[in-house]
């Protein structure tokens, strides 16, 4: 699955990946903002609403600085996430910082359970010295959440524990000829490389390329020049999905509700 040109907010360029079938499940979408060009990423995600999912935020360059309706501010440069559990709904912002290399993330939804859709809404950022490092061989694995093991039985688990799904989200990174080994037991698997060119096994994956990988297979991933990649793990919630916008939920019904509850001025109530 390759990566795809569009654009979102307010004019900001990125390269989306989504599959609002139930084939990633429980993620949903994967955007990667990447430029070093202000004109493509300053205009930003003014004021919107979300109901039905979590987002997870992760900055390489630059920085995003957040606002909600809750009170919440807050701004995460490189190497930092924000983590955000929707629910029945929130309002916010994200507006783009630049660095010297410009700005380069990424933004993953992840669908929540049914009965978690209407759940309180929370948010919480998590700065890069809370994240832990897997070692490898001339390789290592930053983990944003879940827990993850090398096939030496070392293993780390990421700060944020409450990814929906059981999710895990971990950054690769290979310098060349880098080898690292992790033990998977994840029913849905995918690795989506952002840099250089990754072996899975026996498949070669390129930069903009996104990886489903069988379940519980040994992650074996190398490369012979350098590359980067993000690995999603999780356990599918198996329901149905109903999309619209900033909205997932269970069926249309549900998404007219939320369609309803915002121009009403009800939708954040919790």
């Amino acid at each position: 699955m390759r990566s795809q040109p569009s654009q979102d907010g307010d004019g900001v360029k990125i390269q989306r990946i989504h599959d609002f079938g139930g084939g990633l499940d429980p993620f949903l979408m994967l955007d990667e903002l990447g430029s070093d060009s202000p004109d493509d990423y300053l205009g930003g995600f003014p004021s919107h609403p979300h109901r039905g999912i979590q987002t997870l935020t992760y900055v390489l360059h630059g920085g995003l600085t957040h606002e909600d309706h809750l009170g919440h501010t807050s701004t995460i440069r490189a190497g930092d996430a924000q983590w955000m559990h929707t629910g029945r709904g929130i309002v916010h912002s994200e507006m783009p910082l630049t660095d010297s290399r410009g700005l380069h993330g990424f933004q993953m939804w992840l669908n929540l359970p049914a009965r978690d859709k209407l759940s309180p809404a929370t948010y919480r950022d998590v700065r890069s010295d809370e994240m832990p490092h897997l070692i490898g061989q001339d390789a290592d694995l930053i983990a944003l959440g879940g827990r993850w093991r090398a096939t030496d039985g070392e293993a780390v688990e990421g700060p944020l524990n409450a990814l929906a799904g059981n999710g895990a989200v971990g950054h690769a990174r290979l310098a060349a000829g880098g080898v690292l080994n992790l033990e998977t037991a994840d029913e849905t698997l995918a690795i989506y490389v952002f840099e250089g060119t990754l072996t899975v096994a026996d498949d070669t994956v390129a930069a903009g390329q996104l990886a489903r990988l069988e379940e519980g297979q040994t992650l074996l991933l190398r490369s012979e020049d350098g590359a980067q990649c993000l690995i999603l793990a999780g356990t599918p919630h198996r329901e149905a999905i109903a999309h619209y916008g900033p909205f997932v939920m269970n069926d249309m019904r549900e998404i007219e509700q939320a369609l309803s509850d915002y121009r009403d001025g009800t939708f954040t109530g919790q």
